[in-house]
This record gives structure tokens, C-alpha cells and sequence, in this order.
């Protein structure tokens, strides 16, 4: 029988459950599975020691392994430089964008990319190493690896699926930070009192302090270890008095026995903690420089404080955290500064630049031009490989080394941009307030005030966001008005969570604005100028618009993406799609996972219009989970609540109540839940689906009132208004909103709108009802918007029924059941089925479910057509966002339930969804 590394290693004492839990994570990625978890817990409680068991029962699998460390928390791609180093073979085997990027993001090319597409481009470099063996990564102290790492790590994480890989994180309590949302956690308390009492019994203690130790250590093994040897070194030091943490308590431990070495030692030891390369012949270079070398450690091993190398390469390292930081802590300041000094030399490549200046910068004592020219420098670099929080650090250090108040101010207002594009708010909201306090530019003041204000919408303070930009673009109007006008078009976003009033305080000024024409802004401010317009005239076409900003320029992403949303709001439900599309298919191919979201909600928003509920489902699963997966909870919830109405379309109540309660978390004071309106929508269609009339018309009428009054749902729900007021018998409670919803039509010139107009005046109307149902038929379109039709073609044939017309009705009545079953609206069929019994048709079961692919999942039905395209598996990937392998999963888990065996059948399956 061969002997493993695993039947070598003792099992740890009090973790039977955790070594379980690991042990099944292991065997997942040996079956092909994929998996991901968090330990958490405080310095010392065991995390290290359980990321060992698991590294030792790696068995066949590959391994990578590797450490945070909290002096290059600041350097971008730092901890996954050390991390994938082993696996940078496969690089090249990585489709061309995301390996440029990956290796842009390493400083191994020119280059870099959105920080999504190195996210996807690790997630595909692990899958190729994995190599249909299976991969376990181990990362300890992960709450000291650079933002830049973490967000790639954790982004493939949440993406893993079947590939054999399993991702294993060791996180500590109280510093750093890594925030791991949607990964599982397992929180590491104290052993138990047995396992406690077990491990002291390798030392002689007297009861005393024994009793004394098991209280003060509450069962964390690095304090059962290790307060028992600093007491036996010191009998007379106290380290349990005081209110001292026990990881201060630790620290002291170590601090002893660091005092006790020789003070060449010390240094050695000192440029190790400092150091993060992890390169052998920059530490020793650096040790040199101080008149220390390699046999100085000497005393640092017979002390217990270093072990063998794992995961790095050097031969050696520090045998716990908590040993570096205590060496760090306890270096006086000129020793720290001339170790940084050192290290400082012995980077002398250029590929160091960036870790040379942060160096030289820890060692700094005051302004320095130099220095600071090369902390911009670096910053950019970190910039352009999407490392934000790097470039933020580095600008932030280079404005305080700055000689001259100009440029001082210019490169915090540098980093605040950077801190927002980072994602860390807070930062950037102080940055630009404190900045902003002593520029003399009106212009830069008030680019200050966006950052500040888009760092508090995307905290969902909305009303403060709103008034920065608001008041900002005030002062700069006469002066500025195309940064003006930018500032009002992103007020509208922010508006558009408060209420009409808000909004129609930034559509004027935005009409007083004086801008060229020439300006690509001024078609944007023109087509904003109609959101609420009512009654007849021209609407401006979406198209038209486009023509004339790209005849002027070019706008942002960020303005086509209101252009977007506004284009719904004006019924132009088309031209939004196309445009949405158009947008999607540009992230895609920049791998900027975090923007699609948006796109894809206005997407499935025209889906939903237009009827293709199985698309507007795929798109909207596909938008939450990278919503989830990019941590844009704000877009979590109000893709939730798009879920809910497709729910409540195919008559699931209970997902669609709980789709919609999630849309309705989040309001904030003054404002309203990004997912609120649709899920008011949502769920009144499910009332009224169901028959509950008064409720549905109760929810309806949540819509017609502020802060819901001006959005797409409140508008669009106005037929449903009506049909739910009328069956109660309270058609005077529809008069108003129909007024509305009548005007809005008129100005939007839709065949589509006018068709509705009729259907509810033959609702209000029953004198004339058969007219306007008629005419409403007419003009509906069965193909582009069939459930519409099909309601009308409904409530006709109830119409015609009770008029005793039961032959005609019956004629509607299948026409609206076909479209009904087709798109497995049972609600609505439901009813129509009982229609006709009524009518006088024999009665009919539900239509059996087709053979059409409906039990493809939403995303197997995305990755089957673009399969039916031709797509490779790694094409397919790269667009979604996923790994080639879980690509291949999902296609083999649909071939059977589309009847097909190969690829080369998909096309004419496809061709029939």
C-alpha cells in the first residue's frame, strides 16, 4: 500500500470537524468538483495549522500556496505574483485578451485591463493548471493581500464550478480586510477545554499555572504553545495582567525572545519582515548593506522563531504572523528606516522601480520632488493594470512627499479618482473633501464634489449625492457648462431614486445651460429634455441622437447607459435593446464583468416588454450573479425584483415574494429601494393574476405616487391599474393615472402604447368596448409583443361572453390560450381555459410541456446558443465569464434535455427556442 503525505501528519487535537470539512473540499476537486472557503478567526486560533492539514492531504492534486503580507498590502498583483508563479507556464495558453491583461497585471508585458477580465483571466489560468487532476490554492492571511489580488481571487472564486479546483483562505480577525461575501465561512473559536488541557500537557506546569494559562488562553493553541515558553524563559514577567488582548499578549511572548538575540540577528530578522519579495538575493543584498548575513540566523532558528520555507522561496521563513509583526513592531524607527534604505538598493532592476520607490518613500523623512515624480509614476503604472488601490496609495504618499502645493493638491485630487475607482468610498469621499477645502479652481473643486458625490450614491446615500452634484454644477455653470452638463446627466441617475420633483429640478437646469451644439453632451441634454413630456408632438428617436453624439465625439459609457434607461422611459423599447446589446457586447470583450449589471437589466427590462420572457430571465440570472460576484448588492436587489415579475408572470408565488421582499430591502432616508418599483409591480401582476383584485389594485396604486410616480414600472403597470380597478368595480380609481398613462402615449407616438390606450377605455368604456377591443387587436403587434395581444385578445373574449356571443369568444379566447401556454404564463392560461369552458368548449388539460428546451436552466440556455454560433467552449467562457470546463459541464447537463448528442445538432434546436 503507498504511504501519502497525509498519512504523515498527526490530526490536529479539537478540529475533528474542520479537518471534515476540509478533507470533503480536497475530494470535491479530485471528482472535478470546485469549491471555496473561508477560516476565519483571531491571531493564532489555528487557521495556519489548518491550511497545513490540508496542503499535506493534497494528495495527487497540484498545490499553490501563499501568504499575505502586510508591508506589500500596497503594491498592486503582489500576492498573486507569489501566488501563480508555478502555474505562469500556462500563461500563454490563455485566450489572448485575458492574458494580456493577467500579464500586463504581473508586470510581465505591457498592458493590463479591466480588473474583472485578470479575475476571469486567474479563474482560467487555475482550470489549465488544474489539468483534469484537480488544484488546491491555500492563501494564509489573505486580509494582507494587495486589493488588487484579493478582488482577482475572489472574483474567480465565486466563479468556480467544475473545474477541480478548490480555493482555501485563512483570514484574521480585527486587521486588514477581506470581504469574502458569498463564500462560504467556517469562524474558528477556542479548542475545547479537553484539547486545551491536552496540549499544555507537553509542558511541566504546576496546577497553578496551568489553571492560570488554560483561563487566559480561552483555547487558542498559539497561547497554549507559546505563553508557556516565554514564562519558562521569563518566571518573572506577568503576561496575563492588564487589559492587553490576547494577541498583544502573543506578541509580548515573541518579544522576549527577540530581545535575547543578538543584535545582528535582529537586523537580519528585521529585513525579513520588511521585506516582500521573497527573493533570497534581495534580502541577502540588503543584509550586506547592514553588515549582516545569512549565519546571523542562527540564533533565530535555535529560538524556535523560523521555519523551513512553504509556499515561497525562500529556504526559511518566519515560523508564525505573528512573529514577523512582533519583529517588525519591536525594530526601533531609524532601524526600520535603514532596513527600508537598504532594500531600497538592493532593488535595483527595473521591474522593481515600483517596490524600490515604496522603499525609499518608508524611509523618507520629509518632502522629496524625486521621490514623489516616482510615486506618480508608479501610480499610473498601478493605474493602467488596474490596480486602484495601489494607485490611490501611491498617490496619496506622493502628494504628502510633494515640494509644491500645486502639485500637492493635483495628486490628492489624483487619488480621491482612484480611491472611488478602487472602490474603497470612503477614502475617496475624505480625500476629495479635505482636497477641495484648498484648491482655488472652481472647475477642480467641483470634480472634488463628484467624486465625494458618486462615492456616497454607491454608499446609497442618494439625496447627499444628488445635492453635491446639484450645487456643484451651479458654481461652474457660466464658467464650465460642458462639465456642468456631465455633472447634471449623472444628477439624473442620481434623481432618479428620489422623485419627480428632484428630477425636474435638474431638467431645468440643465435647459438653461448655454452649450454649443458642438458639444456631444448637447443631443444627450436635448433627448433628457423629453422625459416628461405628455401629450402630442415629435419625439426625438434614441438612433438620431446616437448619430448626432458620434458625429460630435464620443460619449461614456456611463451617459449611453442613461441613454439606455431613458429610452424605455420614452417607449423607444427597441432602439434601448439595441443599445444595451451594443454595450454588453463592448464589456464583454473588455472583460469589465462589473458593468454589465447595468446593460443587462435594461436588456431584460425590453425582454419583458417584448415578450421573450426566457431571454429576459437569462439575461437578468446572468446580471445578479455577477451583480453578486463583483459585490453590487444595490444591483442584487433590484434584479431581484425583475426576477419576481417574470415569477409572478408564470404564477410562482412563493419565489416571486421572495424575489420581490429582497428588491425591498435597502431604502435609504429620503429615498426610495433601487428595486422597489418592480417589485411593486411584481407583486400586484401576481395578485392580479391570481384574482385578488383589491390587493393588486393596492399595490398599482403605490406607483402613481411619489417617490415611484416617474418610473418605467409606474408607468407601464397603468393597464394593469386599470383592469384591476375595473373588476372591483372602482373604475374611478383608474381615472387619473389612465389620464396620465393616455398623454404619455400620445407623446411617445408607439403603435404598441396606442393599442393599450384602447384596451383600457374598452375596459372604462363598455358601450363601446367592442370598438376599442377591436381596434386594439388591429394594432397590437402578435409577434414582437404577444403577451399584450393576448391579454387583450382575453379580456375581449370575456367581453364577448358574458355579451352571450360564446362562438366569438371562443375565437380570442384559444388565441390568447396558445400564447399563454406558450410562454407558460399559467396564470393567464388558467384563466383563459376557464373562459372557454364557460364559452362553452369542451374542457382541455393544461398543454403538456414542449419539447423546446424549457428545462434548460437560463444559463445553459445562454451557453447553448452561443455554442449553436460555432463559439468554442473558451469563447463561451470569455463571455460569460466563466471557466472553459464548467462551459463544458453545462453543455453536457443540456444535450440530453434538448434530445441532441453533439454539438452540430444544436443550430436547428436552437433555431426552434
Amino acid at each position: 500500500m503507498r504511504t501519502t503525505v497525509a498519512e504523515q501528519v498527526p490530526p490536529l487535537r479539537g478540529r475533528e470537524r474542520e479537518q471534515e470539512t476540509l478533507s470533503g473540499l480536497i475530494e470535491g476537486a479530485r471528482e472535478g468538483r470546485s469549491g471555496a472557503l473561508v477560516l476565519r478567526g483571531e491571531p493564532g486560533i489555528g487557521k495556519t495549522a489548518l491550511l497545513d492539514f490540508a496542503a499535506a492531504r493534497v494528495g495527487g492534486l497540484r498545490l499553490l500556496r501563499g501568504t499575505g503580507i502586510e508591508v506589500e498590502a500596497e503594491l498592486p498583483f503582489a500576492g498573486l505574483q507569489m501566488l501563480l508563479r508555478p502555474a505562469l507556464d500556462r500563461l500563454a495558453g490563455l485566450p489572448e485578451p485575458q492574458r494580456v491583461a493577467l500579464s500586463g497585471a504581473l508586470g510581465l508585458g505591457a498592458g493590463g485591463g479591466e480588473p474583472m477580465l485578470t479575475g476571469l483571466a486567474v479563474l482560467s489560468l487555475l482550470t489549465d493548471y488544474a489539468d483534469g487532476t484537480g488544484l488546491l490554492v491555500v492563501v494564509d492571511d489573505a486580509q494582507w493581500l494587495d486589493r488588487a489580488s484579493q478582488d482577482a481571487l475572489l472574483f474567480a472564486a465565486r466563479r468556480l464550478h467544475a473545474e477541480g479546483v478548490a480555493l482555501l483562505f485563512g483570514v484574521r480577525d480585527g486587521e486588514g480586510s477581506f470581504e469574502a461575501t458569498g463564500l462560504p465561512e467556517v469562524p474558528l473559536t477556542g479548542l475545547t477545554p479537553e484539547a486545551s488541557a491536552a496540549l499544555l500537557d507537553e509542558h511541566a506546569l504546576t496546577p497553578a499555572v496551568r489553571y492560570r494559562l488554560l483561563a487566559e488562553a480561552r483555547g487558542n493553541p498559539l497561547a497554549l504553545r507559546e505563553l508557556p515558553l516565554a514564562m519558562a524563559a521569563e518566571p518573572t514577567a506577568d503576561l496575563s495582567t492588564g487589559a492587553l488582548p490576547l494577541t498583544d499578549r502573543l506578541r509580548l511572548a515573541f518579544h522576549g525572545r527577540i530581545s535575547r538575540l543578538p543584535e545582528p540577528t535582529r537586523t537580519l530578522l528585521t529585513v525579513m519582515a520588511i521585506d516582500e519579495s521573497c527573493d533570497p538575493a534581495v534580502i541577502l543584498r540588503a543584509a550586506a548593506a547592514l553588515g549582516v548575513g545569512v549565519d546571523d540566523l542562527g540564533p533565530a532558528e535555535a529560538a524556535g522563531l523560523l521555519q523551513a520555507g512553504a509556499g515561497t522561496e525562500l529556504p526559511i521563513t518566519f515560523r508564525h504572523p505573528l512573529i514577523r509583526a512582533a519583529v517588525y513592531q519591536r525594530a526601533p524607527l531609524a532601524a526600520r528606516m535603514a532596513v527600508h534604505r537598504a532594500l531600497a538598493e538592493a532593488l535595483d532592476s527595473p521591474e522593481q522601480a515600483d517596490r524600490r520607490a515604496w522603499h525609499r518613500a518608508a524611509a523618507a523623512v520629509g518632502p522629496d520632488a524625486e521621490l514623489a515624480d516616482a510615486l506618480e509614476r508608479n501610480a499610473v503604472r498601478a493605474r493602467e493594470r488596474g490596480g486602484f488601490k495601489a494607485a490611490a496609495a501611491a498617490y496619496d504618499r506622493a502628494a504628502r512627499l510633494s515640494t509644491g502645493p500645486e502639485d500637492r493638491l493635483h495628486r490628492s485630487a489624483l487619488a480621491a479618482q482612484a480611491a472611488l475607482e478602487s472602490g474603497d468610498l470612503d477614502r475617496a469621499a475624505d480625500l476629495a473633501r479635505r482636497t477641495a477645502r484648498e484648491v482655488d479652481s472652481e472647475s477642480l473643486r467641483a470634480s472634488l464634489s463628484q467624486v465625494q458625490a458618486l462615492a456616497r450614491f454607491w454608499r446609497g446615500e442618494f439625496p447627499e449625492a444628488h445635492r453635491l452634484l446639484i450645487d456643484a454644477a451651479a458654481t461652474i455653470a457660466s464658467t464650465e457648462p460642458a462639465q456642468a452638463a456631465d455633472m447634471l446627466v449623472q444628477a439624473v441617475h442620481t434623481g432618479w431614486y428620489l422623485g419627480e420633483a428632484e428630477l425636474r429640478e435638474v431638467l431645468k437646469n440643465l435647459a438653461n445651460l448655454k452649450l454649443s451644439e458642438e458639444l456631444p453632451v448637447s443631443p444627450v441634454v436635448r433627448f433628457i429634455g423629453q422625459l416628461f413630456d405628455r401629450g402630442p408632438g415629435r419625439p426625438l428617436a434614441l438612433a438620431d441622437i446616437l448619430g448626432e453624439i458620434r458625429s460630435r465625439g464620443e460619449a461614456s459609457d456611463q451617459v449611453r447607459s442613461i441613454l439606455c434607461g431613458l429610452a424605455l422611459a420614452r417607449g423607444q423599447d427597441g432602439p434601448a435593446f439595441d443599445l444595451a446589446l451594443s454595450l454588453a457586447a463592448g464589456h464583454r470583450t473588455a472583460g469589465a464583468a462589473g458593468r454589465l449589471p447595468t446593460v443587462l437589466f435594461f436588456a431584460a427590462e425590453a425582454d419583458i416588454f417584448t415578450g421573450r420572457l426566457r431571454d429576459a430571465r437569462a439575461a437578468t440570472v446572468e446580471a445578479r450573479d455577477l451583480a453578486r460576484d463583483t459585490g453590487q448588492q444595490q444591483w442584487v436587489r433590484q434584479l431581484s425584483s425583475v426576477l419576481a415579475h417574470l415569477d409572478a408572470l408564470r404564477g410562482d408565488e412563493d419565489e416571486c415574494r421572495a424575489h420581490a421582499e429582497l428588491g425591498l430591502t435597502g431604502d435609504t432616508p429620503g429615498a426610495t429601494a433601487p428595486g422597489a418599483p418592480w417589485a411593486h409591480w411584481s407583486l400586484g401582476l401576481l395578485e392580479l393574476g391570481t384574482g385578488r383584485a383589491e390587493a393588486a389594485l393596492s399595490r398599482f396604486e403605490r406607483l402613481t405616487k411619489s417617490p415611484f410616480n416617474h418610473h418605467i414600472c409606474a408607468t407601464r403597470s397603468i393597464p394593469d391599474l386599470v383592469e384591476a380597478a375595473v373588476r372591483i368595480g372602482a373604475a374611478d380609481r383608474a381615472a387619473e393615472p389612465f389620464a396620465n398613462f393616455e398623454g404619455w402615449a400620445e407623446s411617445v407616438a408607439q403603435p404598441w402604447a396606442d393599442a393599450l390606450v384602447l384596451r383600457c377605455r374598452a375596459l372604462l368604456d363598455d358601450t363601446r368596448a367592442e370598438e376599442f377591443y377591436a381596434r386594439a387587436l388591429e394594432i397590437h403587434d402578435r409577434e414582437t409583443r404577444p403577451i399584450e395581444f393576448a391579454r387583450t385578445a382575453l379580456l375581449y373574449g370575456e367581453w364577448l361572453r358574458r355579451a352571450r356571443r360564446k362562438s366569438e369568444a371562443r375565437t380570442h379566447l384559444h388565441e390568447a390560450l396558445e400564447i399563454f401556454e406558450r410562454l407558460g404564463l399559467d396564470p393567464w392560461a388558467r384563466r383563459a381555459r376557464h373562459e372557454l369552458s364557460a364559452a362553452g368548449a369542451p374542457e382541455t388539460d393544461p398543454a403538456p410541456a414542449r419539447g423546446d428546451g424549457t428545462g434548460l436552466t437560463p444559463q445553459e440556455l445562454q451557453i447553448v446558443r452561443l455554442a449553436a454560433r460555432g463559439l468554442s467552449n473558451r469563447d463561451i467562457a470569455a463571455q460569460l465569464f466563466l471557466s472553459h470546463r464548467t462551459v463544458g459541464y453545462h453543455l453536457y447537463k443540456a444535450y440530453p434535455k434538448l434530445g441532441v448528442t453533439s454539438r452540430g445538432e444544436l443550430k436547428d434546436v436552437v433555431a426552434q427556442l
